[in-house]
């Protein structure tokens, strides 16, 4: 009881402390919520929506399913989680995070997943997808693309690594209650439980589409919440004194990992915010650019308080425990920036110096291609808030719609 009390007033203490920040800061405030709500009306929205919709359609139509029994014999050995995990991992890795944890939780509420199975699958299916590794970070921050295929590696090949080591939680709870293996199945009874997934949903396909659109937009109100609020906290914390207070401590890392202290700063933004972390390391000039690749590595593989809380809000709609995740991301974040030391000389080094010798270097690899990684950036972040606004409308008729009716 004694112990409820101190996080009750600990609680309340800190919401106390930062409704008083704001009150002071108000014009930093208001930068920092502005900078978040660019992000989410520019980026995040128009490029989550579709996959979030998709994922939707998806499990209505029993693709997911059907996805599942062909994948079981290769999913259930190597991270022993069912065969619709493959169909979770590969949308994780297209839309980037928190799309993964939003497709588990959504298998977890259809009972296709045990408890233990869907920690252990949102811990390996959470990650950056490849436009933002590639469109954001190598080309729009470091102007590179060829850093793109070191930290796509380090990143994807962690994240395997992750799911390879969570395997073996839950083990304990599992064999308690073990799942019921799984029977031995080809195509045929693959498309016979997709079709039988189908009729079990029962709905027609204007209410799945207009369930799915409203479903997924709720998700990235949501979402969009917490980017805003991470803006604002990251601002009123290098305001308030704690990020140099934190510094000190980074620093005494940093050494221990014989890395220079001046990443110190870029790390702990990238701790609340993987994108602000990833700029400023980036920007961090008088470091070698190894060193700012490995802390953009671990930035990136971490994921930030931000996307971290984002996972939280949606795993609690459901029994799946937050815990297992966050380890995931400090034993992902440790991977990703020990690959990248790993990768650096064969996949940049000697390719960039094979490249200017002999023009040996793969296509993708070469300056020239970073327009196109360029051109879909911008592409993204031009139409974006033109693609938000139309789907937000649409949100907003078809839950007045489903009122009227409920009224009726």
């Amino acid at each position: 009881m004694q112990l409820s009390m101190i996080k009750t007033l600990t609680l309340a203490l800190m919401s106390i402390l930062l409704a008083a920040s704001l009150m002071i800061f108000p014009q930093e405030a208001l930068e920092g919520s502005i900078r978040g709500l660019q992000i989410w009306w520019d980026v995040v929205f128009p490029s989550l929506l579709p996959f979030f919709i998709v994922s939707e359609l998806l499990i209505g139509f029993g693709v997911v399913t059907f996805i599942g029994v062909l994948l079981e014999p290769l999913m259930r050995p190597l991270f022993r989680v069912p065969g619709v995990g493959g169909f979770v991992w590969a949308m994780g890795l297209a839309s980037g995070n928190p799309a993964g944890a939003k497709i588990t939780a959504r298998l977890r509420q259809e009972k296709k997943l045990s408890r233990i199975e869907a920690e252990r699958l949102v811990c390996f299916t959470s990650s950056a997808n490849p436009l933002f590794i590639f469109g954001a970070i190598a080309v729009g921050f470091f102007h590179n693309a060829a850093l793109g295929i070191v930290l796509a590696l380090a990143h994807y090949l962690g994240n395997i690594f992750v799911g390879l080591i969570m395997r073996f939680h839950g083990r304990e709870e599992e064999a308690a209650s073990p799942p019921q293996k799984p029977k031995v199945s080809g195509l045929m009874t693959a498309f016979k439980m997709l079709h039988e997934e189908r009729i079990k949903d029962g709905r027609p396909i204007g209410k799945l589409l207009g369930d799915a659109v409203q479903s997924s937009v709720k998700t990235l109100l949501m979402i969009g919440g917490f980017i805003i609020l991470f803006s604002v906290l990251n601002k009123i914390l290098s305001l308030v004194g704690v990020v140099a207070l934190l510094g000190s401590f980074f620093s005494v890392v940093l050494t221990f990992f014989h890395l220079p202290s001046d990443l110190n700063s870029s790390i702990i933004s990238g701790l609340f915010e993987m994108t602000l972390g990833a700029q400023m390391a980036s920007e961090t000039t008088s470091v070698g650019l190894l060193e700012q690749v490995i802390v953009s590595s671990f930035i990136l593989a971490f994921s930030g308080f931000s996307i971290q809380a984002q996972v939280a809000s949606i795993l609690a709609e459901t029994d799946i425990r937050f815990k297992p995740f966050f380890i995931s991301r400090l034993i992902h974040g440790f991977f990703a920036a020990f690959l990248v030391f790993l990768l650096w000389h064969p996949f940049y080094i000697n390719q960039k110096t094979t490249g200017d010798q002999w023009q040996a270097i793969p296509v993708f690899l070469r300056e020239q291609s970073s327009s196109w990684f360029y051109s879909t950036w911008k592409m993204v972040t031009e139409y974006g808030p033109l693609f938000t606004l139309i789907m937000l409308i649409l949100f907003i008729l078809l839950t007045a719609k489903k009122a009227l009716s409920n009224a009726e």
